[in-house]
C-alpha cells in the first residue's frame, strides 16, 4: 500500500472521528467519571485482596499505542507475581501463564482486572467503546493500512473484537502464547477492529456495552454472540429499523393532519388543538409501524427498494388507518372527513419520503441533463437495442455524474411498432439499417450494441461506421438472457462478435464483468481526462 493510500485513509478516518467525536468524549467523561465514584469501593476492596494475596503494588501500568500512535500508560489490577519474570516473558498472556496469580486468574475471568481503565477514560486516553490498546512491539507488526485506520480512534476498554475473544487466553498456551497469537488470533481482531472504526457510531458502542455485560454474566458468559451481531446489535436495529422511521412517521403524520386541519378551517369551524392533532399524529404512526414492522416492512432497504416494496407500505397503512378510523368513531375527537383526509396525504408522505432517494435522483438527472445539454459538452451515445441490456447502459449513462459527460441521444430497433417511440425518456430514433445515416446525422461519439440479435455482418458494418466517424464501439452482452439460459440448463448465447468481432462463445456474466464493464468505466475515466491503463 503506497504512502499517498494510507494518507487518504487517514483523512477519512479523522473526518468521521471529528464529527462525532465531541459527543462520544463527553459522554465518555460522564460514565467515567459516575463509574469511578460508585465502584470506589468495590477498588478498596480489590486493592485490600491483592496486598493480601501476594507481595507488590496494587496496579500495573504497561505501556500500549493510544490514538494517532501516542504511547500511553494502561492501568490494570496486578494479575502476575511481581518478579522479573513477569516483565521479561511474553507480552500475550495465556490460559496455563505460571505468572499469573490464583487471584489474579480469577479477576482476569471476570474482567474487574480492567475496570482501573475508567481513569484512563477520564484523562482521555482511552474511550469507553474502541478497538483494544495494544502493546507498541506488536503494532508495529500490522499493515499500514490497518495501524493507521485502528489508531485514528481512541482505544476502548471494551469492543466488538475483545466481545468475540472475550476468553482469549483459553485459544493460546503458554509454549507458543506471543507467535500464536500474532499469527492467528491479532489478524483477525485487526479486521473487527476495522469494521468498528468503519461503522462506529453511538448506537453501536452501545450494543457493545450491552454485549460485554452479556458475556460477564456468569449462567451466560458461555454463548457468544454471533459475529452477525456485533455490529447489528439490539440497540442499532432498534434505532435504525423502528425508532428513526417512527419518528419519521409522526412527522410526516403531524404535517398531513396540520395541512388538512387548516385547509378545513377555511371553509367550517375546527376546534382540535394542537394536543390532540399531535396525539393522532403519534397513534397513526405508531399503528402504521407496528404494522409495517408485523408484515416485515421494517425489513426493507428503502434507499435499494423495489417499487413494488411499496405495497407493503400501503397495507400498513390501511389497517393503520382503519384502525384509527374506527377508535375516531367511538371516540368522537375529529371529523371523519379530516381524519380520511389526512390518513391519504400521510400515505403519500410515507411513500414519498421512503424513495426520496429515487425521487431526488431522478430529479437531478433531468436538471442535469438539461443544463448540460444547453451547454452542448457531452458526449452523444447511440444504443442499439432497447431491451433490458440497452435500459441498464442507458440507466448507468443517465447517473448524475455521468449525465455530465454524456447523452445518450437515442435508441435503434428493428421493432416497427417501437419507432419514434420513447424508451427510458430517449426515442427509438431508427432501425439498425439506419445507423451508417444517424450516427453524422446526430454527431454520435459513442455506439453501445447491446441487442443479441445482431448479425456478425451488421456488426463490421456498425464497425466500418464507428471506423470512419472516429467513434467509440462498446459491447453490452444481454445478461439477462444469460441468466435465463442458466435458469433453463441451456449453454451460453453467441455474445455480439465476442472480443472486438472474433465471433467466440462466452459466459456472458463473465463477459459482462471481463468485457463490457470495464469498457464503460474506461468511458467514463476518458471522459474525466484520466489516464486508462
Amino acid at each position: 500500500m503506497t504512502e499517498r493510500s494510507v494518507r487518504r485513509v487517514s483523512r477519512v478516518a479523522s473526518y468521521r472521528i471529528w464529527r462525532s467525536g465531541p459527543m462520544k468524549r463527553a459522554s465518555d467523561i460522564v460514565i467515567s467519571l459516575l463509574a469511578l465514584i460508585w465502584l470506589a469501593p468495590a477498588f478498596v476492596l480489590i486493592a485490600i485482596w491483592i496486598k493480601r494475596d501476594s507481595p507488590g503494588p496494587v496496579f500495573y501500568r504497561g505501556t500500549r499505542m493510544g490514538k494517532n500512535g501516542q504511547p500511553f500508560k494502561i492501568l490494570k489490577f496486578r494479575t502476575m507475581y511481581e518478579t522479573q519474570a513477569s516483565y521479561s516473558g511474553p507480552k500475550v498472556t495465556a490460559r496455563d501463564d505460571s505468572r499469573v496469580t490464583p487471584l489474579g486468574r480469577w479477576l482476569r475471568d471476570t474482567k474487574l482486572n480492567e475496570l482501573p481503565q475508567l481513569w484512563n477514560v477520564l484523562v482521555g486516553d482511552m474511550s469507553l467503546v474502541g478497538p483494544r490498546p495494544e502493546d507498541p512491539d506488536i503494532v508495529r507488526s500490522w499493515p499500514a493500512v490497518a495501524r493507521v485506520k485502528i489508531l485514528s480512534v481512541r482505544p476502548g476498554v471494551t469492543s466488538p473484537a475483545s466481545v468475540l475473544y472475550h476468553n482469549e487466553e483459553t485459544l493460546l498456551t503458554a509454549a507458543n502464547v506471543f507467535r500464536q497469537y500474532v499469527g492467528e488470533l491479532a489478524p483477525d481482531k485487526q479486521r473487527l477492529d476495522e469494521l468498528y472504526v468503519r461503522y462506529h457510531s453511538f448506537c453501536l458502542d452501545m450494543d457493545t456495552l450491552l454485549w460485554t455485560v452479556y458475556i460477564i454474566l456468569p449462567r451466560i458468559s458461555s454463548h457468544e454472540p454471533p459475529e452477525r451481531l456485533l455490529f447489528v446489535g439490539p440497540v442499532t436495529r432498534l434505532m435504525h429499523r423502528h425508532i428513526n422511521w417512527f419518528v419519521a412517521d409522526t412527522l410526516i403524520a403531524l404535517v398531513a393532519v396540520g395541512i388538512v386541519g387548516v385547509i378545513w378551517r377555511i371553509y367550517e369551524p375546527l376546534n382540535v388543538g394542537w394536543a390532540k392533532s399531535f396525539g393522532a399524529a403519534v397513534a397513526l404512526a405508531l399503528l402504521f409501524g407496528i404494522t409495517g414492522a408485523l408484515i416485515g416492512a421494517h425489513r426493507v432497504v428503502w434507499p435499494k427498494a423495489a417499487p413494488e416494496d411499496a405495497y407493503d407500505l400501503v397495507v400498513a397503512w390501511a389497517v393503520a388507518a382503519l384502525l384509527a378510523f374506527t377508535a375516531n368513531l367511538m371516540l368522537r375527537l375529529f371529523p371523519l372527513g379530516l381524519i380520511a383526509i389526512s390518513s391519504v396525504l400521510a400515505l403519500f408522505g410515507f411513500v414519498a419520503f421512503r424513495y426520496r432517494g429515487r425521487l431526488a435522483t431522478g430529479a437531478i438527472s433531468y436538471i442535469t441533463r438539461r443544463r448540460v445539454r444547453a451547454l452542448g459538452a457531452t458526449e452523444r451515445v447511440l444504443i442499439v437495442g432497447s431491451g433490458y441490456t440497452a435500459r441498464q447502459a442507458a440507466w448507468v449513462l443517465d447517473q448524475p455524474d455521468n449525465a455530465q459527460k454524456f447523452q445518450v441521444v437515442g435508441f435503434v430497433d428493428d421493432d416497427v411498432l417501437e419507432q419514434g417511440m420513447r424508451v427510458h425518456g430517449v426515442r427509438v430514433v431508427g432501425t439498425r439499417n439506419d445507423i451508417p445515416r444517424l450516427v453524422p446525422q446526430l454527431n454520435i461519439r459513442v455506439i453501445i450494441l447491446a441487442d443479441r440479435r445482431i448479425t456478425s455482418e451488421q456488426q463490421r458494418s456498425i464497425m466500418k461506421v464507428c471506423q470512419s466517424a472516429k467513434a467509440r464501439l462498446i459491447m453490452m452482452p444481454d445478461i439477462v438472457d444469460s441468466l435465463s439460459r442458466m435458469c433453463r440448463g441451456e449453454p451460453p448465447a453467441r455474445t455480439p462478435g465476442g472480443k472486438a468481432g472474433d465471433g467466440v462463445d462466452l459466459d456472458c456474466l463473465h463477459c459482462y464483468a471481463r468485457h463490457s464493464a470495464p469498457h464503460l468505466v474506461s468511458l467514463m475515466q476518458d471522459a474525466n481526462g484520466v489516464e486508462v491503463r
